[in-house]
């Protein structure tokens, strides 16, 4: 099988391996479509997330969908060619946080794309016939790649839920913030201001839903929505950036007993936070592990609004065009923002 490994830092190589046949519990998928994560791309730069590093090579893609290729011995209920969305969290369910219901949290996680479990850039993948989520008709390859991260941008509305009118700003408008501001429209945020020194971005989030949209490098941001809102503040900050000083810029945009969501993952070793301005305002401050029983809402989300999610993946390529995706990412060339690719 074809395979796309991270073999040094900004270097990608394709090689060939063999494909074992899946175990007792288990089916052998073929991936299709896998979307390139925010995640991945810090592996591309970096060799690894702020202070994690792993040995390379390494395969990375967790945000997959694919299809039924081999059935191991004691899986009932599916057959070769089903659709299917690739649940890339593998948990023990008997550790304290999967016994309270904290599944993202498991102490004994086994997550594909972290090491040593390779992801999903190889063509085929063995896994828990568990899983798998059935791709909903109205949804090809590509577009179901949405529903890893979009249960992502959920989970964040989860742990600090959203009053109906209530205002928001969101930092970031690559694919994990277009899908914020789509979770915060629905779930009936009032004014939505998106903040993205991209202008493809900015329109994008216009397009789903933001109702004003500033570039950080034209306007002071924090003195915008402190006029805009009258001095109070916004509701809810979330950090979908995670760049230079974009946590401090959500506390200092935020309300008084306000809501502050980091989401976003930073690729320091440690973050500046204005902590006396967090202190004053007595605002909370979430911190987004992956997502954690998100995936149903995400998958109807996904089914009953195509169209809406469609626009954000701006590019699928196939997999052998795998370093120019990442070079596109890297240097935002070509209006890029989530690019799939495709086996």
């Amino acid at each position: 099988m074809r395979i796309a490994e991270l073999h040094g830092v900004r270097q990608f190589r394709l090689t060939d391996g063999p494909s074992p046949d899946p175990g007792p519990g288990q089916v052998q998928v073929r991936v299709r479509s896998v979307g390139i994560c925010g995640s991945d791309l810090h592996y591309y730069e970096d060799g690894g997330i702020g202070p994690v590093r792993y040995p390379l090579p390494i395969v990375l893609g967790h945000e997959p969908t694919g299809e039924v290729f081999k059935i191991g011995p004691g899986v009932t209920g599916l057959s070769k060619g089903d659709r299917a969305m690739l649940e890339p969290a593998v948990y023990c369910y008997h550790c304290e946080f999967c016994l309270s219901g904290r599944h993202n949290c498991c102490s004994n996680i086994v997550f594909y794309s972290s090491p040593p479990e390779p992801g999903f850039f190889r063509e085929f993948v063995n896994m828990p016939a568990q899983n798998l989520v059935p791709l909903p008709k109205e949804l090809d390859w590509n577009l179901g790649t949405l529903f890893e991260p979009l249960a992502v941008a959920l989970h964040a509305l989860t742990l600090a839920p959203i009053a109906s009118g209530e205002t928001a700003a969101v930092f970031g408008t690559g694919p994990i913030g277009l899908l914020t501001i789509a979770t915060l429209r629905a779930s009936g945020a009032g004014r939505i201001w998106a903040i993205e020194p991209v202008a493809e971005r900015r329109e994008m989030a216009k397009a789903i839903g933001a109702d004003v949209v500033l570039d950080p490098r034209q306007i002071d941001v924090v003195k915008q929505i402190a006029a805009d809102t009258g001095k109070r503040g916004v509701d809810m900050a979330v950090d979908c950036a995670a760049k230079e000083n974009t946590v401090s810029d959500c506390i200092r945009v935020v309300r008084s007993s306000g809501r502050v969501v980091i989401t976003g993952i930073t690729a320091e070793t440690e973050t500046p936070i204005d902590l006396h301005e967090l202190r004053r305002k007595e605002a909370v401050l979430y911190n987004v592990r992956r997502s954690n029983h998100e995936t149903s809402a995400a998958v109807e989300m996904l089914r009953a609004r195509p169209e809406l999610f469609a626009p954000i993946i701006t590019h699928a390529l196939p997999i052998d065009s795998i370093q120019r995706a990442f070079e596109m990412l890297e240097h935002k060339q070509d209006g890029s923002s989530k690019i799939v690719l495709t086996f």
